[in-house]
């Protein structure tokens, strides 16, 4: 079933994008998500056939609304209500830097525990950067 419009943040927990809405939102707020080139606010209203782009890890991925919703769906069905635009070589960039990150293990950390709030935003910023190359 089709709606006539959904709220960006709901749609991109429906299809999968994000593992819970309140990351969805979050990434809205953070201007992680652009509708046809444009930053987003969580409440905006898509349309079918808009042009979503949103970043998740080192991966900036392109994808166009084919139907909306409003629950989520399984993973096999998320290809009916979006078309991944993505280019095959930023996949494989974003593996590449995924994969030159040191694992936990050999990370410079001398404390234990959670981040510091420095560190957090050191974190984001490395890893979440939307300026970058990726």
């Amino acid at each position: 079933m089709s709606f006539p419009k959904a709220r960006i943040d709901r749609w991109l927990w429906s299809v999968r994008a994000y593992k819970t809405r309140s990351l969805a939102t979050d990434a809205c707020k953070k201007n992680w998500v652009y509708v046809n080139g444009q930053p987003v606010k969580p409440s905006r209203e898509l349309r079918c056939g808009d042009l979503v782009t949103y970043i998740i890890g080192p991966l900036k991925k392109e994808v166009k609304v084919l139907q909306l919703l409003e629950k989520r769906v399984a993973a096999k069905l998320v290809d009916k209500y979006m078309q991944d635009l993505t280019p095959e070589a930023v996949y494989i960039r974003a593996e590449k830097k995924r994969r030159s990150l040191p694992s936990h293990s050999f990370g410079q950390r001398v404390s234990k525990g959670r981040p510091s709030k420095k560190e957090r935003r050191e974190l984001e910023e490395f890893f979440y950067d939307p300026d970058g190359d990726s």
